[in-house]
């Protein structure tokens, strides 16, 4: 089960690192308003494209430590995936500020009672039938999506985070609970597969739509709540996932302060970059 920590830490690593990848690229490209003519600029930016295939190559590792470890461990580490580009940020010159590194340092205490507390095991076997429920998860978050395209209310941002959170909690408990069959190439058949890559497209879309209506901050947090929480209950009630016996405390304070941590990071860090753009640059 060692394996799956390693898992687990590298798709935490990867997803930040992919992240600063891409924002190097779009920087680079000049591409700030969101175009679609602007954002052909980005097929001469290599970087880009290569902090794409780094969070792929994460996805692929997050897959692969759910298979060993409960989802409300992966996904709480998978959320602090922010705290990776907010340090990876800090050494490239932004200035997180002390409230910053105290909500990183909270995140990352969070995540060492988790990791102490979780109880490694494989998750249980769906009926085959539910499977399919999950594939056509993907719908009521793409019915949330035009919907709040069309109506321009405050609540629009909020309602399309949490549909991302939604359809991220759809790929996790997929991924969890993923049988590979023998042979391998039997998964690109398996509606848990489809499922994953069906509610995984969703999902970003309807975040990206939702960082356009509203505050990264506030709708960072609501689809990192949503998706880690709403996962981990899953996991918890119906996948067989658990805490070690006598750590059940420590697992629901170190999933209170990984959540916790991961949103400030978000804040701070948001708060930092806009901060620095601001500034003038020394000559």
């Amino acid at each position: 089960m060692v394996l799956g920590y390693v898992f687990a830490v590298l798709a935490a690593v990867a997803s930040g690192s992919g992240s600063i990848l891409e924002s190097l690229g779009i920087r680079r490209a000049g591409v700030h308003g969101g175009t679609s003519l602007e954002l052909i600029a980005l097929r001469r930016q290599w970087i880009y494209f290569f902090g794409i295939g780094v969070d792929l190559a994460g996805f692929a590792l997050a897959a692969a430590a759910l298979h060993l470890l409960p989802l409300f461990l992966v996904q709480s580490l998978l959320a602090f995936s922010v705290g990776v580009t907010a340090t990876i940020a800090a050494l490239m010159g932004t200035r997180l500020g002390p409230a910053g590194w105290i909500a990183l340092g909270t995140g990352a205490t969070g995540l060492i009672l988790l990791a102490v507390s979780a109880d490694p095991s494989p998750a249980r076997t769906l009926p085959p039938g539910w499977n399919w429920v999950l594939l056509g998860m993907a719908a009521p978050v793409a019915t949330i999506a035009l919907y709040a395209k069309r109506h321009h209310h405050a609540w629009a941002a909020p309602m399309l985070a949490f549909g991302a959170g939604l359809g991220y909690s759809v790929v996790g408990i997929s991924a969890r609970t993923l049988n590979v069959p023998d042979p391998a190439w039997l998964l690109v058949l398996a509606p848990a597969s489809w499922a994953i890559v069906l509610n995984g497209l969703t999902a970003a879309v309807v975040f990206a739509m939702a960082l356009q209506k509203g505050a990264p901050t506030t709708v960072t947090a609501i689809m990192f709540t949503t998706n880690t929480t709403l996962s981990s209950l899953i996991g918890l009630a119906y996948l067989g996932d658990q805490a070690r016996t006598g750590f059940a405390v420590p697992a629901a304070a170190g999933f209170v302060l990984a959540i916790t941590g991961a949103i400030g990071v978000a804040h701070y860090s948001a708060l930092a970059g806009r901060q620095g753009s601001a500034t003038p640059s020394a000559r």
